[in-house]
């Protein structure tokens, strides 16, 4: 993993540990912010967020990918997905190590292509995660979950109906697979937002997050 961005409690020792991915050519300093927003509901814990692994071609000034994209297609989503699991849970385990916490105090927040990451790891964790929140984001491999799952955490899903990058379709079809596999989902359309969060999805994030995280 790249640089890791970090924003402490406000109150104490951490009990709880949120950690944002961030989207394609994008970098860890992009979501960290979003911890600013919720500090208030949960003043315990800790806000981490990394550089995704690889350096991104499509932006070589400062940005990252968890995985190439190059035709956009289901196959080469399931393939990065896969090649990019055994990294982002190994710094999963390191950081719950470092503040002496585990699974069942983890939130994962991801965005576009970190929300590809967030939902692939985050169900087949050991443990299962608190909660997941997932931003404008598809599940690759919908057909390879029931087989694979091993924890079912709650989930909410967040799009904007006018999302250029990817369609708001990926949501429905999200969530249609995940509540088959017998997960527990909340989701939201943000009405007019593109490719991006707005206020509404943001609050929906921090309180899916406070209702799950101990």
């Amino acid at each position: 993993m790249g640089q890791i961005y970090t924003l402490e409690p406000k109150t104490g020792t951490p009990t709880s540990l949120v950690m944002f991915l961030h989207g394609y050519g994008a970098n860890g300093q992009d979501l960290i912010s979003i911890g600013n927003e919720w500090q208030d509901q949960l003043p315990n814990t800790v806000f981490v967020s990394a550089d995704a692994p690889e350096p991104c071609a499509m932006n070589p000034f400062g940005g990252f990918q968890w995985f190439d994209l190059t035709m956009r297609d289901p196959t080469e989503y399931w393939r990065g997905v896969n090649k990019a699991a055994p990294a982002l849970n190994e710094f999963i385990d390191e950081q719950l190590k470092a503040y002496s916490l585990t699974d069942d105090a983890l939130g994962l927040v991801g965005f576009s292509q970190g929300t590809m990451m967030a939902l692939h790891v985050g169900l087949r964790r050991k443990s299962a995660p608190a909660a997941i929140v997932g931003y404008s984001g598809k599940l690759a491999g919908p057909e390879h979950l029931a087989k694979e799952m091993t924890v079912k955490p709650p989930v909410l899903l967040v799009h904007g109906d006018v999302d250029e990058v990817i369609p708001v379709a990926a949501l429905s079809e999200a969530e249609t697979a995940l509540l088959d596999a017998g997960v527990k989902v909340r989701s939201h359309i943000s009405r007019g937002v593109g490719h991006g969060i707005d206020l509404s999805g943001l609050k929906l994030g921090g309180e899916h997050l406070t209702a799950h995280l101990k």
